[in-house]
């Protein structure tokens, strides 16, 4: 049985407000928004992905933790998964912006990245 379902779309700063019949998994039809808000619709409610940032330990640096962040979107049902590995993930100072510290986590294609430089201590 077909149910609608209201989001809203977050692609652009106007907000749409998307009207979305669906069946099952299947999207029949996206009302009240332009070409962009269609294809969001189907990403967000068939495949939904989310940016992610925290921290990581880093060992021998001059504070005990790097703000990291992945460098796209990764599948919602990823996150919780990814955030367990990043638990056990322990970095050698020093660490500069942009460096890779976990490639393809958990076989996702998505890397994730240090956000800012820091230094090694007492160096």
């Amino acid at each position: 049985m077909p149910e609608i379902k209201e989001i809203y779309c977050v692609t652009c700063p106007k907000g749409c407000k998307l009207s979305v019949l669906m069946e099952g998994e299947k999207i029949l039809e996206v009302k009240h928004g332009c070409k962009r808000g269609t294809d969001y619709a189907h990403e967000e409610l068939i495949h939904p992905k989310r940016m992610v940032a925290t921290s990581v330990q880093l060992d021998g640096g001059m504070h005990p933790l790097v703000a990291v962040y992945t460098d796209k979107p990764i599948d919602k049902t990823l996150i919780h998964p990814l955030l367990a590995r990043l638990r056990e993930v322990h970095v050698p100072a020093p660490v500069k912006m942009g460096d890779i510290l976990l490639e393809n986590a958990l076989d996702s294609g998505v890397n994730v990245l240090a956000s800012r430089s820091v230094e090694r201590k007492g160096g």
